[in-house]
């Protein structure tokens, strides 16, 4: 590993459908240890709910107030606001404001930022084929869950399911 710098504004951005990714630092910068991401959530926007095999992740809301269901666990998180997301844990994430907000995600052990760029790379090639995004996510160890509790989180917050 040798030393990074990532000045603020750099980086390769990208859309996740309405969630927006920037790319700060990418597990070959760290060795494996972790990645460093950046999304940003439209008003409405929902990440529905999901769940990692392969990594865990740290979230920091640095704008605006962002929403997340992890396990049991419901909470709207504004600036300064951490969250943990372990492994094997169904969450889901939204931006439960009506302003734009956005988070820091740190991502351990790093690889699943690939994921990210998997997905930005298909979306701006055109190709929005829902089996080629779902072979991505198999390919990375993610699994979209059904959940009891998403219908009334999307009623709540005024979301966007998608």
């Amino acid at each position: 590993m040798t030393s990074s710098v990532v000045h603020p504004g750099e980086g390769r951005r990208g859309d996740l459908g309405p969630i927006t990714v920037d790319f700060k630092l990418w597990g070959a910068d760290t060795g494996g240890a972790l990645a460093i991401v950046e999304h940003g959530f439209p008003p409405g926007a929902l990440v529905p709910p999901h769940v990692h095999t392969r990594e865990d992740e740290f979230s920091i809301v640095t704008s605006g107030l962002i929403g997340f269901r992890s396990g049991e666990r419901e909470v709207v998180l504004g600036p300064g606001g951490y969250l943990t997301k372990p492994r094997g844990e169904a969450h889901a994430m939204w931006n439960a404001g009506s302003e734009p907000a956005r988070m820091i995600e740190v991502i351990s052990p790093a690889g699943f930022e690939l994921f990210f760029r998997a997905v930005v790379d298909l979306l701006e090639s055109g190709d929005a084929d829902p089996e080629r995004g779902a072979a991505l996510a198999t390919d990375y160890g993610l699994t979209f869950v059904d959940t009891p509790w998403l219908a009334d989180v999307v009623r709540r917050f005024g979301l966007k399911a998608s």
